[in-house]
Parts: C-alpha cells; sequence; structure tokens
C-alpha cells in the first residue's frame, strides 16, 4: 500500500528547536490590519514581528522561474509590483536602493495578511498569492522611525489562479531556488524513473534527513528575517527547521510535487509542516515532524501494526489540532 505523506512539523520551542512566538520575516493576520493611503504613515507595530518557526523517470528537473513581464505593473515613486502572472499565483516586487527598511503586505480573499520583508537594491522578489482565486491587495511600507512605515504603494487586483497547485509549484522568496540550484540537480538525481509523487516524498525526505545535520549553533543566534539558502544548507550539511522546510520544499517542488510550506499551530506550539499532493490521495493528511531531536516519517498506514506511534498518530489524526495560519 502506497505510503500516505503529507506534513512536515517542524519542532517546536525556543530557537534551538523551533520557536513557540512567531519572529519577524512574515506574518499572516486573521484579524483586521491597518488599512492606509499612499503617502500615510502607519505604525505596522505587532504586524511585522511575526515569522515561520526558525529552530528543524529520467534526472530531469522542472523549475517554473517567475518573471516580471511587464504586462501588468502599478509603479509608485521607488515601489514597483508587477502582477502579470498573478494566474500562475504569484506576483514580484521591487523598490529602488535603499538602506531603510522596507515591508510587503499581501492581504488575501480570506481577509488572511502576510507580511514580508523586501530587500531595497531595485530586484525583483517573488511572493506566492496562496489564498486561492479572489480579491487581492499588496502594499508596500517604508520605515521612517521604530515601527513606524510610510505606504508607497498599494494596488487590489482579482485572481483566478490556472490551477489550485499554481503557487506550490514555483520558488518565491522562502522556498527560494532556480533551474541552476543543486538542490534541483540533486533532486533530479535522487528521483531519476520515478513517477510516484509519494516515492519521490520518502526519497527526499530520507536524503534529508540522512545527511543535513541541526545547526544548533545558527539555531542559538539566528535574527528574525532569516531566509534559507537551500544550497548552502547543502553544502554545509546543516540547518535550522526553516532550512529543513525551504530545502525539501524546493526539492520537491522542482520534480513537480505540489507542496505546501504551511505554518500554524498544534495546540498553543508554533509549527511548520509541509503538505504534498498525490493523484492518489489528493492533499494528504499524514506527517513528517520533528520532535526536537530526530526527524521522523509517520505514516497512518502502518499505525495499527505499530510502525508509527499510536499516540502521535492519534494526535495527526485529529484535524482540530491543526490550525494553518501560513501558506508559502
Amino acid at each position: 500500500m502506497k505510503r500516505m505523506i503529507a506534513a512536515l512539523l517542524v519542532a517546536a520551542g525556543t530557537l534551538t528547536a523551533c520557536s513557540s512566538t512567531p519572529s519577524d520575516q512574515s506574518t499572516a493576520q486573521n484579524e483586521q490590519v491597518q488599512q492606509a493611503e499612499e503617502g500615510e504613515t502607519v505604525d505596522l507595530g505587532g504586524l511585522i514581528d511575526d515569522s515561520v518557526p526558525l529552530s528543524g523517470s529520467p534526472a530531469v528537473s522542472t523549475v517554473l522561474t517567475p518573471v516580471a513581464s511587464g504586462s501588468s505593473v502599478k509603479k509608485s515613486g521607488s515601489a514597483t509590483v508587477d502582477m502579470s502572472n498573478k494566474t500562475d499565483g504569484y506576483i514580484m516586487v521591487k523598490f529602488g536602493n535603499t538602506d531603510k527598511k522596507l515591508k510587503v503586505r499581501v492581504t488575501g480573499p480570506s481577509g488572511t495578511t502576510y507580511t514580508y520583508n523586501l530587500t531595497g537594491n531595485d530586484t525583483y522578489e517573488t511572493f506566492p498569492l496562496s489564498d486561492g482565486n479572489g480579491k487581492y491587495t499588496v502594499e508596500v511600507f517604508k520605515n521612517i522611525q521604530d515601527t513606524k512605515y510610510s505606504k508607497e504603494l498599494s494596488t487590489s487586483f482579482e485572481v483566478t489562479l490556472k490551477d489550485e497547485f499554481a503557487p506550490f509549484l514555483r520558488p518565491n522568496q522562502y522556498v527560494n531556488y532556480t533551474e541552476d540550484s543543486q538542490a534541483v540537480a540533486l533532486a533530479a538525481e535522487l528521483t531519476a524513473g520515478m513517477t510516484d509523487n509519494l516515492e519521490k516524498v520518502k526519497t527526499i525526505y530520507d536524503y534529508v534527513v540522512q545527511n543535513i545535520s541541526y545547526d544548533r549553533l545558527l539555531a542559538a543566534k539566528v535574527q528574525s528575517g532569516y531566509l534559507p539558502d537551500i544550497d548552502q544548507v547543502l553544502a554545509k550539511k546543516k540547518g535550522i527547521c526553516f532550512d529543513y522546510a525551504a530545502l525539501m520544499s524546493a526539492m520537491l517542488r522542482s520534480q513537480e510535487v505540489p507542496t505546501k510550506l504551511v505554518v500554524g499551530y498544534t495546540g498553543s506550539v508554533y509549527h511548520a509542516w509541509i503538505n504534498v499532493y498525490s493523484e492518489e490521495e489528493g492533499w494528504i493528511d499524514a506527517a513528517i515532524y520533528f520532535d526536537g531531536q530526530d526527524w521522523k516519517l509517520m505514516d497512518p498506514t502502518f499505525a495499527s501494526s505499530n510502525n508509527s506511534s499510536q499516540a502521535i498518530m492519534k494526535y495527526i489524526g485529529n484535524g482540530a489540532n491543526y490550525q494553518a495560519k501560513y501558506l508559502y
């Protein structure tokens, strides 16, 4: 019977495992967010202080590289938003050269708001439209002082995705890779000849947990705003939980396995996990998780034969224990 693999839970706790409180790179807020006109100063406050948890066939690949096509663009001052490929599940944003802190805020049709850091080097960065079909609003902010930011640009647009997988088959700021990435080449090598998504998931999972060790030194000093460099993780063979999740997501997406990097809560603990798609099973609800010491593959198909912890499988099987907040 085919393994059912779906979620990659990143460890909970302090930065030596995974954060129990969000930090600064990105936020999804279900509550009401502060609105402002362009040029107006607002205090983003807590909106900038959440993040993902930081601490846990032939040999071919398919990299659907984001591009700023320029056919649908909103520009205001130094800020530019390219919406040309919104049906493919992403936008691209850039800001002219500045040493000021910059934020991008994306609000989807569900009302969930994601807040990202943006680099002020006049280079496009990619952000997913992971909230499905409907109306999105994108805002760009520049820091003035402390948590006070000036809104530099705001634009709204309707999105009808080409398919539900579009945002989860491409690189973005968190799951960042190109066709030249070593991780992409490695994924193609490891999965050569495989056609089944779940076989690819297990193979990539096995490689990562056997070859990448947990970087406790980095976990102890990592700063908010950290973004994984997946090829550096492969070269060093070390990483924190965020690195593990981003690396596996990139490798799977490059092998045409729809993959959601999900952030949310299990109970009161802040976690990240990865959902994967199988044509036979759809979006599957089993788990690969990090328990603070080791990465483990949990297979509900074999729970009854004691190949998996029955206590864990009972917890995983209760959907009420999972509250997804962010999808990347």
